[in-house]
């Protein structure tokens, strides 16, 4: 049986891998067969299945989910969610059962055993859905052209919250719409977007007005993914560019900016007590920065361009790696104490050089001796 899969982030490739990596070892492992890879199983939303985290669920190109065991190490299920056009854009769990949405805007509850499987259409061009992670029936979706919007699945007629454009620009021109990413505030109603034209903005359901309560403009590149603090009270954008940045949401402001990122980035998960952020993208790297120093803490090379990531919740990393590290040295000293016990073996090659080298010079005697007859018979 194959030992359980403690992984501190799963990433979802291109190519279709699901790839695990292990801060505390440092080592990065494939849980999908190379062999039988396809372009159709391209990894394009990820999610947990379970607050133990002992499944990992994958939105695959195809329209299929797979279901990764952590407990077994091996894929165990494979859940058909085909229904309008476009990759994933959205996968999440409620009530055991799965919500997905696609790029044409067909948003669907998949109800395990029941063929009455709940649909929704939220507007073509989706960018992205999110469920939230208090109230796990809200669900928010946004796009190119496709204004924020939020549902309640147990109300799904009409959205709960329908945001509505800013006002025209100084020649009276309308502004052009394009969300990338979402998420909700912790312990509040608001929801915080990233767009294709650098702007964060905050809207507020409980405000009288749809428009953004706040408006924040970072970098110069399109917004391709953000992540939200624990605490809420910042955000962690990162750009086409591989520029990122922590904003403050209270004085809209920009706080920092971690570096070292070389391509475009696709996801970006902050842990849940932890002040860290993982991030990953085209350039194929998983990077972790602190969000106290800023600082790179692991950087990881995954060979394949990245789509998605997922942060394990647990903390004490070191803690619960210390058995195994401990195994490891005492396996080291019972090799070492083997190899002190094996015998000698002498290289009889070395040997006989060892004994010419000793021997004296006989060429140089004789020659001492001769010059030595000539000058007494001079």
């Amino acid at each position: 049986m194959a030992a359980p899969a403690r992984n501190h982030v799963w990433v979802g490739t291109e190519t279709g891998v699901l790839k695990g990596i292990d801060l505390v070892k440092k080592q990065a492992s494939n849980y999908t067969e190379i062999s039988s890879l396809d372009r159709s199983q391209e990894v394009n939303a990820m999610c947990f299945g379970d607050p133990q985290e002992s499944e990992v669920l994958l939105g695959c190109r195809d329209g299929t989910v797979r279901v990764f065991n952590t407990e077994k190490s091996k894929f165990t299920e494979l859940h058909e969610c085909r229904g309008g056009e476009g990759v994933f854009r959205g996968l999440g769990v409620l009530d055991n059962a799965l919500v997905t949405c696609v790029e044409s805007g067909l948003l669907k509850v998949w109800k395990e055993g029941s063929n009455e499987n709940l649909e929704v259409q939220v507007g073509p061009g989706v960018e992205k859905m999110r469920l939230c992670d208090a109230q796990r029936h809200k669900v928010g979706t946004g796009g190119k052209e496709n204004q924020l919007k939020i549902w309640d699945l147990q109300r799904p007629e009409e959205p709960v919250f329908r945001a509505k454009n800013v006002r025209n620009d100084w020649l009276d021109l309308r502004v052009p719409e394009w969300i990338r990413d979402l998420g909700f505030i912790p312990e509040s109603d608001k929801v915080v977007t990233c767009t294709s034209y650098h702007q964060v903005r905050i809207y507020d359901p409980c405000s009288p007005q749809r428009r953004p309560v706040l408006e924040v403009l970072f970098d110069e590149d399109p917004l391709t993914a953000l992540s939200i603090t624990p605490d809420g009270r910042s955000v962690v954008v990162g750009n086409s560019h591989g520029n990122m940045g922590v904003i403050d949401l209270r004085k809209g402001r920009l706080l920092c900016v971690l570096k070292g990122s070389a391509g475009s980035v696709r996801s970006i998960q902050c842990h849940s007590s932890m002040p860290v952020v993982a991030s990953c993208g085209l350039d194929r790297f998983m990077r972790l920065h602190s969000l106290t120093d800023k600082k790179l803490l692991h950087k990881v090379y995954l060979k394949s361009r990245l789509n998605c990531l997922l942060l394990t919740s647990r903390d004490k990393w070191e803690e619960e790696e210390l058995t195994p590290v401990m195994a490891d040295e005492v396996k080291e000293e019972e090799e070492d104490e083997v190899w002190k016990k094996m015998e000698t073996v002498a290289d009889k090659s070395s040997s006989k050089k060892r004994k010419e080298a000793q021997k004296p010079d006989v060429v140089d005697a004789t020659t001492r001796n001769t010059s030595k007859k000539k000058k007494k018979a001079v």
